[in-house]
């Protein structure tokens, strides 16, 4: 098996290749605006191009995830887009970011008609905290070590050397997306069609390694790539077609397991504790489908189908790495594991009837997992026999989905009526719920009693029933047997939706309103989640002043509230908690263009608001309430573009972001602060940046 290091100089070379001979790969470009197939091309080359700096002021993981500003500094900016045509092939290409983290690049072009290529590198940084701190270093791989002269404690209160060995390390990750696919054309009938791609994610995660009675929050390093190729072949006539694929998937994890030092006071040979990380696995599927349209019907019939298998059989962990701990030997060497896949899918839609449609489908789902099971007695922490056999569960599954719906158009199309009914059915094994059912069903009524009014109203129910709730197996997971899962208990729902659109033809204004409700009852469950309801409601307004300006507003609130019920003594219900979540967003911005005939203005603030309230009534005591979590996020941003030629132009943007949170969970909670966990001491977000860029392009 080739490594991640191996593969990368191969793929980088495959973009080069695919550059010089894009006949030998493919994935549908929609070049629908280049040229038709016969038409003569037009060959030149035109592009807009930037390269410009952006300073930001303080480091940031929240403002930097996703966008790469994470550190205090400055940034080279380089952007762009273009297109080529010559004789017989054209491209097209776009990148954006190129000196930062989140940098993106994208390549197609090809013969239209003939063959098409698209090659695409993306790169997603991910910054979870930058305020974490360790006492552990990496040894290589992924073990931990402790640093030289530690002194092991019973609890961290009395590790001596915490504070003195603590070294800040950020939990972060990145993210690399490479994409190589094209498709060729033979005849105006058959097409064949190649893609692949690659992902590789490396950093550090939050994780939880426990020794029993103690636990240390570990910086694990992790290392993962995916590697998927998806081949097929497709033939199309003027009123059919059907299509063959074939899709491969690939996980390989560099680190199979994580190790570390003890950093409390371990029991003889639990010096060094070890946790596994997910193994490698592949998974492998054919598809076909095919469509056929009947005009004189006006009816549309889609089937599609899958076979696949998944497949695990990475060599076991030992049960332990404590020599001081003897067991019996492992069952097998490697899982074995494989699950089959199968996947049908069948739907109609067709306008027989002048002002109506009418559709309908069909899905079946199956996961069939053939994984022997074996006995087990598995050592707990690397240091307790369990002393209880266990065996591995193989779950299986079987879902199917049945739905039908119909519109009516009445009174010239002003008014639409439609209605739906949905059936869920579930299957499974080794769960509490064998079988499962959900139905639902709607109506809606779409109002446009002028053209510049729009009313859209929409409202139903659904109910999930199960057969019967095996307590026995509850038992068997030490659940208590009254627990209701929220997934697999009854569940009785009513929702409804508004969308309000008024666009006069008169005024260059625009409003919408929309409101959605939702309410969940969960009466048959006497332990678990009881209620839930939810009500959102949004409004956005624009104004064309001008023809060269336009202003616009929006305001949203989300309320969710949800009651659950818990046993303290593994008996009756003797508690309730209600979560209440608010959240609240506001908006508007400013576009003005060609002020003086060479600057555009644009200037964007948006404010979000949340607050959570967790009330726990007890019957042991009086009702208590978790301290109130609460985040504001403040965002403005300027951007004027001056426009020097028509070939040079300059752009001046300033961002503003502050971020602050109150999370009980995190505040005050340095490495040492609880005695029998050594923790990262990560802390809520107090942060806020400014940015300032600078930019010149250039239009050729």
């Amino acid at each position: 098996m080739m490594t991640k290091q191996s593969k990368l100089p191969f793929v980088v070379t495959a973009i080069g290749s695919l550059a010089l001979a894009p006949a030998a790969f493919a994935q549908t470009v929609d070049t629908s605006d280049w040229a038709c197939e016969y038409c003569p091309f037009q060959e030149g080359h035109e592009g807009d191009y930037e390269v410009g700096a952006t300073s930001v002021s303080d480091d940031s993981a929240y403002f930097g995830n996703a966008t790469g500003y994470d550190e205090e500094g400055v940034y080279a900016n380089l952007d762009g887009q273009g297109s080529h045509a010559g004789e017989n092939h054209r491209a097209r290409w776009y990148f954006e970011d190129l000196a930062l983290d989140s940098r993106v690049a994208e390549l197609e072009g090809g013969w239209p008609g003939k063959f098409d290529y698209n090659v695409g590198w993306r790169e997603i940084p991910y910054r979870k905290f930058i305020t974490t701190s360790t006492v552990f270093n990496q040894a290589g791989g992924a073990t931990l070590g402790l640093p030289q002269g530690w002194v092991n404690a019973a609890t961290t209160g009395g590790m001596t050397e915490l504070n003195s060995s603590l070294v800040s390390r950020p939990i972060e990750s990145d993210r690399a997306i490479l994409d190589i696919g094209g498709r060729y054309r033979p005849s105006a009938r058959w097409s064949f069609f190649a893609d692949y791609r690659r992902q590789e994610k490396d950093g550090l995660k939050m994780y939880g390694g426990s020794t029993f009675t103690n636990a240390s929050i570990l910086p694990m390093p992790f290392e993962y790539a995916t590697d998927e190729v998806d081949i097929g072949v497709r033939y199309a006539s003027s009123n059919s077609f059907v299509s063959l694929s074939w899709y491969l998937s690939e996980f390989e994890n560099e680190n199979l397991s994580t190790q570390w030092q003890n950093p409390f006071e371990p029991s003889p040979g639990a010096e060094n504790l070890a946790l596994a990380q997910a193994p490698d696995n592949e998974f492998m599927q054919v598809s076909l489908a095919a469509g056929y349209t009947m005009p004189e019907y006006r009816t549309v019939i889609s089937v599609s189908g899958s076979m696949g298998e998944i497949k695990q059989d990475a060599m076991f962990l030992p049960y332990t790495i404590n020599p001081n701990v003897t067991t019996t030997p492992l069952p097998r060497t490697s899982l074995d594991g494989s699950i089959d896949t199968t996947r049908f899918s069948i739907s109609l839609t067709s306008r027989f009837l002048e002002n109506g449609r009418f559709d309908v489908s069909y899905r079946y789902d199956e996961r069939d997992n053939s994984t022997v099971q074996d006995t087990w007695n598995r050592v707990i922490t690397d240091q307790i026999i369990s002393g209880d056999l266990e065996q591995n569960i193989p779950y299986s599954f079987e879902r199917t989905y049945f739905s039908v719906s119909g519109d009516y158009d009445l009174f010239d199309d002003s008014i639409r009526l439609s209605a739906g009914y949905d059936r869920r059915e579930m299957d499974r094994d080794f769960q509490e719920v064998a079988s499962q059912d959900e139905d639902t069903g709607w109506g809606r009524v779409r109002w446009r009693p002028t053209r510049s009014l729009d009313i859209d109203v929409r409202g139903g129910t659904s109910k999930r029933d199960v057969d019967v709730y095996n307590e026995g197996i509850a038992d068997v997971f030490g659940q208590n047997p009254l627990m209701r899962k929220y997934n697999l208990a009854y569940r009785y729902r009513e929702f409804a939706d508004l969308t309000f659109t008024w666009s006069p033809l008169e005024a260059p204004v625009s409003v919408s309103i929309n409101g959605l409700w939702a309410d969940d009852s969960y009466s048959r469950s006497e332990l678990g989640l009881l209620s839930g309801e939810e009500l959102s409601l949004s409004a956005d307004v624009s104004w064309s002043f001008t023809e060269t300006g336009s202003l616009y507003v929006n305001v949203g609130s989300d309320s969710i509230e949800s009651v659950q019920a818990g046993s303290e003594f593994f008996d009756n219900p003797d508690w309730l908690a209600t979560n209440e979540d608010e959240f609240t967003t506001i908006g508007a911005g400013l576009r003005l263009a060609q002020i003086g005939e060479r600057f555009d203005l644009q200037l964007d603030y948006t404010r979000s608001e949340g607050e959570t309230d967790i009330l726990i009534d007890s019957a042991a005591g009086l009702p208590d309430q978790f301290p109130t979590l609460k985040n504001e996020i403040d965002y403005l941003r300027l951007n004027l573009g001056f426009r020097q030629s028509e070939r040079i132009g300059w752009n001046f943007n300033v961002s503003y972001q502050q971020f602050e949170a109150q999370d009980w969970a995190l505040e005050g909670v340095a490495p040492d602060a609880i005695p029998n966990v050594l923790s990262l001491g990560a802390l809520p977000y107090d942060e806020d940046a400014l940015w300032v860029g600078v930019g010149f392009r250039y239009s050729m």
